[in-house]
């Protein structure tokens, strides 16, 4: 059953994908936020949203919060295929970057470090505007349940975004100190939960949140890269690069992740209906 779901998913995608693209990028952007704001509730729940928002302690306009965020997790959708476009600087007029010094000095001093960040707006161009820079990058990403739409997503994510690409999870470890071994920097997402993760404070209630940073500082001596992505005018992007953080290998696993886990609040709370809330990222 599962099977012929994900294949009927599969084939309504690729049909809006088509259409996506021949709108262009702007019209399939506004498109998105009105199908994901209709639609959304059908697929992320609007309560879970919500209680996530009463968990990190955001009490004002929850409802609406909820929408815009099902609204610009349909605008990611619709903007997949066009991200060649960011790719290749025919949509560049829409994405500045912030701290472009930063990756500069990363490239021309070729240091090893680990961009991290969080699923912020079109997440995907972060990791593409690394890679655009020069570093030699690896990015660490989900592979999605359904298989025939995670073939397509693959193909894109190595095309268009970062062609360097971890699976999240046990099989992508020794794939992971391959690349760091090579002098690679790594990029990747700490804001979901993670089986093989540790209980640590996130806006003040305990979550299962990866060590993965935390162990690469220790054991390679990495800096830290914080990167947050903003949207405004609806289809413009703001990038910002935060310099490379040392962080002292004297300090614990746990130190160091409740360190990034409060960046992470702090980039979460510049924009609250930016972020994806529909994780259930309390779960015990």
């Amino acid at each position: 059953m599962n099977k012929i779901n994900h294949l009927a998913q599969f084939i309504l995608i690729s049909i809006l994908f088509c259409i996506f693209k021949f709108l262009g990028f702007r019209f399939s952007s506004n498109l998105g936020f009105l199908i994901g704001k209709s639609f959304g509730p059908f697929f992320r729940s609007k309560s879970l949203i919500i209680k996530n928002l009463e968990k990190a302690g955001i009490k004002e306009n929850q409802k609406e919060i909820a929408s815009n965020v099902l609204g610009n997790y349909g605008r990611i959708f619709a903007e997949y295929v066009h991200l060649k476009n960011f790719k290749n600087d025919k949509l560049k007029k829409f994405i500045l970057i912030e701290g472009n010094e930063h990756l500069e000095e990363i490239k021309s001093r070729k240091k090893k470090v680990v961009f991290v960040s969080g699923h912020f707006n079109n997440f995907e161009l972060m990791a593409m505007q690394i890679e655009k820079s020069g570093i030699d990058c690896a990015a660490i990403y989900r592979p999605l349940n359904n298989q025939y739409l995670n073939n397509t997503m693959e193909k894109i994510r190595k095309r268009d975004i970062c062609k360097l690409q971890i699976k999240k999870g046990r099989a992508g470890t020794r794939e992971l100190l391959s690349n760091i071994k090579k002098g690679r920097s790594i990029a990747l997402m700490i804001d979901q939960r993670v089986r093989e993760g540790e209980k640590v404070s996130f806006f003040k209630h305990s979550a299962t949140t990866t060590t993965i940073p935390a162990q690469l500082i220790k054991k390679y001596g990495c800096a830290v890269v914080p990167i947050y992505i903003e949207r405004y005018k609806k289809t413009f992007f703001k990038m910002y690069v935060s310099k490379p953080i040392t962080i002292s290998k004297t300090k614990t696993i746990n130190e160091i992740t409740v360190f990034l886990n409060n960046v992470l609040e702090k980039m979460i709370l510049k924009n609250v209906d930016q972020w994806i809330w529909t994780h259930n990222r309390w779960k015990n």
